[in-house]
């Protein structure tokens, strides 16, 4: 697993461009109902549904690789386990200071989002090895976030908090959850397969059907599930059912176009199987939902691998900094938005339907062009 899969990246680029764009449909009046997430209990899914889910199938796809390419280059196993821990660490940090700034607070939340950034860059910016200042930023930032933290009350008074840690805090639980998995069993991958059905299992007892009452009512299951931060095991599914397809594609020696295409299309029929019990939703994370999206994404990957075995990838040079600068291109949106804060301007009347998401679509490009640009300065996140 030693040479890059550009379809990963191509992967990961388009998403993180999509969430980049459905995100930015708050600042645009009626937005096109394909832009904007489904109600609860709404049966079905738009594109602001699928982007997410489909970024942690990303994220899942590049856990086999990342984990090989580090025991490749002479780490341990303890080694190894440190850098998911402090990659997890990080990513649910950040996930609590945006949950946090979301959800409702007493201060300028301009001001709240611009040291914010500055405080994730100065601590997980990407430092030259040569660059001896680097622990001295780093601590810097770590004092601009503690102070952040610190200084942080709700509306109500209340401190900082998780909650449901945001959407980087979810990434972060389910790569630490995926990376373990791996771990543990990479000599039987066999098990992966057996826990991705027992996730599926969980999911249809603990999703609510569509008379509204689930299977199961709060059993040990329920409190398993909590603790390790799985929820229904929805998140779960997406991200392994990642490492599956790339550990399932090494077992063939190559990508083979078809069997993609047919696992593709046998996922999509369990969902039609599933939902005639329960919804495609979203919110409630609900099995139909997760294999149709499971069933986009291996059809995606399919498509894009054969794509690069063709060496037809020059269309996506416009967003690869989307795909290797992942962190930077997401953390953009919140400096240009602490901007608007202080402006407090109105949203034009004009800007709504069809107008609103070519401006969402203008806006995704500029995040992206910024974070090239950063990166020709040596800014970069990783974690």
């Amino acid at each position: 697993m030693n040479k890059r899969n550009i379809a990963i990246d191509i992967f990961r680029a388009l998403t993180m461009t999509l969430m980049v764009f459905v995100n930015d449909s708050w600042a645009v009046l009626d937005a096109p109902a394909w832009m904007v997430h489904f109600d609860t209990w709404q049966d079905g899914m738009s594109l602001a549904d699928i982007v997410y889910p489909m970024f942690l199938f990303a994220m899942g796809m590049s856990v086999p690789y990342a984990l090989e390419n580090r025991f490749a280059k002479g780490c341990d196993l303890g080694d190894t386990l440190r850098h998911i821990l402090s990659r997890s660490f990080a990513l649910l940090t950040m996930g609590v200071f945006i949950y946090n700034s979301e959800a409702g607070m007493t201060g300028n939340k301009g001001v709240y989002w611009l040291l914010m950034v500055l405080g994730f860059f100065l601590v997980w910016n990407s430092y030259p090895a040569s660059f001896k200042a680097r622990k001295w930023l780093r601590w810097a930032g770590v004092l601009i976030l503690a102070g952040l933290a610190l200084s942080y009350r709700s509306p109500e008074g209340g401190l900082l908090r998780a909650g449901w840690w945001g959407i980087l805090g979810q990434i972060g639980w389910m790569y630490l959850f995926t990376a373990c998995a791996y771990l543990l069993c990479r000599n039987r991958r066999w098990v992966l397969a057996v826990l991705w059905g027992v996730l599926c299992i969980v999911n249809l007892s603990m999703a609510p059907m569509r008379s509204g009452e689930a299977l199961t009512q709060g059993n040990i299951l329920f409190d398993l599930a909590d603790a390790l931060h799985l929820g229904k095991g929805h998140a779960a599914l997406m991200a392994l059912g990642g490492t599956l397809t790339v550990l399932a594609e090494q077992r063939l020696k190559s990508a083979k176009a078809g069997i993609g295409l047919a696992a593709a299309a046998v996922l999509a029929v369990l969902g039609m199987a599933a939902h005639q019990g329960w919804i495609v939703s979203k919110n409630i994370g609900t099995l139909p939902w997760v294999l149709f999206v499971s069933a986009l994404s291996v059809a995606l990957y399919t498509i894009l691998r054969v794509l690069e075995s063709k060496g037809w990838t020059a269309w996506a040079r416009p967003i690869r900094t989307a795909g290797t600068a992942t962190l930077t291109v997401y953390m953009i949106p919140y400096f240009l938005y602490s901007f608007w804060v202080f402006i407090n301007p109105q949203i034009p009347a004009w800007l709504c339907g069809n107008v609103g998401a070519l401006k969402c679509a203008l806006f995704a490009a500029l995040c992206i062009f910024l974070a090239w640009g950063l990166g020709k300065l040596g800014i970069k996140l990783k974690v």
